[in-house]
């Protein structure tokens, strides 16, 4: 299958990289010249610009967006959309709004699959877990693709209709923060408890056979391992918060209580708003915690 991946930073390289160990024909593109150039070394056929990618796919033309959420994912719509029909393809794998998908999937003539994609740069060898809506016939169109991305098929489905993909991801991300938080409070404690406690012997032990075992587990082992059981001088400073954010507000939209999700959503914007000082040791271990899973830059201590 050919298939057109515009945007390959991080994860939009990943993306374009497991196509090809899939065996399908890739050709990319991206702002920066120097990354194209560097894609096309390692066999992406590189592409000089939106319209330039477009056209050298063949019909249907298959394009995978992996750009930030927001202004960049409508600016490359509206570049690519003189360029598509209805038989044409397009996946939107950012964290996109998922009312912003549905939106777009109205503005083109080309089908419009929102995919939430979880796993973050640290599932590059594993693949991910991709959450998609859209019309049926596009899904399983693409399943081949998705095959060769996520970890497998059964490490992807077609949640429902366009939005629905991106609803599930932001869910998801809701979730996530409410889990993160959880083992912080928890190792918070330890650190703070009666006893002197290897806390990554601590989460090793409860990763083999506990109920509460898991890979958010496995990274806080990696956490203390790497940054010493205090956690040396990973700062009290969280950040994220758009898809938290949006769960809460669809929450109250729905009426659900969602109070685990709130107070770890509340954590994260109080945690910018701290003053000088060590701060909460839950804190510390959230925003080690993205690097783990994301590679998100780590807020240190001055």
């Amino acid at each position: 299958m050919e298939i057109g991946v515009l945007g390959l930073g991080r994860m939009g390289r990943i993306v374009a990289d497991r196509l090809r160990e899939g065996g399908h024909e890739v050709v990319g593109y991206d702002v920066d010249p120097d990354t194209v150039a560097a894609a096309a070394e390692d066999g992406i056929t590189p592409a000089e610009s939106i319209p330039d990618l477009a056209q050298q796919l063949s019909a249907p033309k298959r394009i995978w967006l992996v750009v930030p959420s927001g202004d960049p994912v409508d600016a490359a719509l509206d570049e690519l959309d003189p360029h598509l029909d209805e038989e044409d393809i397009v996946i939107d794998g950012g964290n996109s709004y998922f009312e912003h998908s549905i939106r777009r999937a109205e503005s083109i003539d080309a089908a419009y699959l929102d995919c939430g994609t979880s796993g973050g740069p640290a599932s590059a060898e594993a693949g991910f877990s991709m959450m998609v809506g859209g019309p049926e016939w596009a899904y399983e169109g693409l399943v081949p693709a998705f095959d060769a991305v996520a970890t497998g098929p059964a490490g992807h489905d077609r949640m429902g209709p366009v939005g629905s993909g991106h609803y599930v991801k932001m869910v998801h991300n809701g979730v996530e923060y409410a889990l993160m938080q959880a083992y912080g409070e928890g190792f918070e404690l330890l650190a703070n408890g009666r006893y002197d406690l290897d806390l990554e012997a601590v989460a090793r032990t409860w990763n083999n056979g506990a109920v509460i075992r898991s890979w958010l587990l496995e990274l806080c082992e990696e956490a203390f391992r790497e940054e010493g059981n205090d956690l040396g001088d990973v700062a009290d400073h969280v950040a994220g918060g758009s898809t938290g954010t949006w769960t809460v507000q669809e929450a109250l939209e729905q009426e659900v209580p969602v109070p685990l999700i709130y107070q770890a959503l509340a954590e994260r914007f109080d945690s910018r708003a701290s003053g000088d000082g060590e701060g909460r040791f839950a804190r510390r271990l959230a925003n080690r915690l993205r690097y783990g899973f994301g590679r998100h830059e780590v807020a240190r201590q001055d």
